[in-house]
Order: C-alpha cells, then structure tokens, then sequence
C-alpha cells in the first residue's frame, strides 16, 4: 500500500487512478477544507484530518504498516499550521530558520521518516504525463521565437537558482516578467502585457537546481495555457522531464485550438 498526502485540485486524483491501474493500493490523508471529497472514491482508504495535525497524519500511515508515501496536490505552506497546530506541528515551525515551501515540507519529510514512513517522489507513478526531450504539441513555434526559447531557458534557470520562480517570459531578447511569489499566472500575464498588441512572448518553465520532487512537481494544465492565449503569450516551453501535465488530452487541443505552442527543452 502507497499512501498519499492529497492537498487540493487534480494532482492526487491523477496518482491514485495511475497508482491503482498499475496494482497499488493507496492510503489517502485529506485535509477538512482543502482535499476535494470526491478522492475518497478514487482510493482503497482515507482519512481526514484539519491542517496542522501532524500527529494524526503521520498516525494514519503508521497505525496501517505504510512505509511509503507521496505528497501532491496544493497545500499553501502559509496555511499548513493555521488551523489547530498539535505540539508535534508547533515543535517543528519552531526549528526552522527559514519558513517557506521547501523548508516546511522537507521538515514534515524528516519527520515521517523518524516513524518509518518515507516520503518520495510520485514521479515513477506520473511519468506518463512528464514529456521528454523532443515534445510539441498546439501550434507552430514563430522562427523569431526560436533563439527566445534558448535565452529565456538560461534566464529561467538563473532566476531558479536565487529561489525567486521558476518562469520567465521574453521577447527578443529581452526579459518582460519573473515570477515571484505572485505565481506563474500573473507572471504570463504581466509578461504578456508588456509584449505589446503584437503579442508573441515566449514562456519558458523549469525546475529549481537539485528540485525537490517529493513535494513540488512543476506542472502545466488548461488554465495555463489559457492564460498564455489571452494575454498574447506564444510559446509556452518547459524543462523536459521535469514538468506535469494535468488534464494532458484537454491540454494539448486547447493549444493547438488557441494557438499556443508547447514544447519541451532540454536543460544543459
């Protein structure tokens, strides 16, 4: 049995119908008021719990011989001890120096750990849905968006490495946004404003240096390619290997309907 920490949205949904397919059973962790309810149909097990009880969490794994699990879906680490923190919760916000995504989940990674559960990448479970090198999909990419893709990707990975985001939109060689902590929405939708009425901005999205996939898998869905239509972004290119496409069927007709090109880059 796999269990699953499930945050909200469709991530989790994705691991337990993949995980069930191939013949694992799945003990699922929801949180009152984040994880969608209708997981508990797609699962051999759940339990709720509130934000912040890491006790219990840790317990619904333990108590049923667990000694795997995966974290997907989004958890705010903002919100993640809002709620009722136990002493267990409080104890390990007081030790960290830093307090931000990568922190707070490697610290509730280590904990797991000391009561013989571990946490690890769902990767081998999604990798269908993660393109290699050579993908594309939608539509054609522009011939002066060509030399954009290479100098966006150098631009992207630099930024990754100060742990500022992970996405960056440009232009003729110029960079128009960054992403901060505002997220990569309002990143393409900033970037794409400041392309002009011609439009034709190139995004490009990565992983972090040594990422982290255990908790934070770079995803592109609909709405992301949405975004990028509607605000005049072109090319929509990511790290190949590295990135999640949710609702993947969905994903790729809405490219090609909208005029969005998707493709995969190899990171050097």
């Amino acid at each position: 049995m796999i269990g699953l920490i499930a945050g909200s949205r469709t991530l989790p949904f994705l691991f337990a119908r993949e995980a069930r397919r191939r013949g694992d059973a799945v003990l699922a962790v929801g949180f009152e008021g984040e994880t969608d309810p209708a997981l508990e149909k797609e699962v051999d097990a759940m339990v709720w719990t509130r934000v912040g009880q890491l006790s219990r969490m840790i317990r619904a794994f333990t108590e049923r011989d667990v000694t795997r699990c995966v974290m997907l879906g989004q958890i705010a680490p903002k919100n993640l001890f809002d709620l009722r923190p136990d002493l267990r919760a409080m104890s390990l916000m007081l030790r960290l120096k830093e307090k931000n995504a990568h922190t707070i989940f490697g610290a509730i990674g280590d904990e797991l750990a000391k009561d013989g559960v571990e946490l690890v990448p769902a990767v081998p479970w999604l990798q269908p849905w993660m393109p290699g090198p050579g993908y594309a999909a939608g539509a054609r990419v522009p011939k002066d968006s060509e030399s954009d893709i290479g100098f966006g990707l150098g631009i992207a990975k630099g930024v990754s490495l100060l742990e500022i985001g992970q996405t960056v939109v440009v232009k003729g060689g110029t960079t128009l946004a960054v992403e901060g902590f505002e997220g990569t929405d309002a990143c393409l939708e900033r970037g794409g404003r400041l392309a002009g009425k011609g439009g034709g901005a190139v995004a490009v999205k990565v992983a972090r240096e040594n990422h982290d996939m255990r908790f934070d898998i770079p995803c592109v869905g609909p709405k992301t390619v949405e975004t990028c239509a509607a605000h005049g972004v072109a090319v929509l290119a990511f790290e190949a290997g590295m990135t999640l496409l949710i609702d993947r069927p969905e994903l790729e007709a809405l490219a090609a309907e909208r005029g969005v090109a998707l493709r995969s880059v190899q990171a050097t």
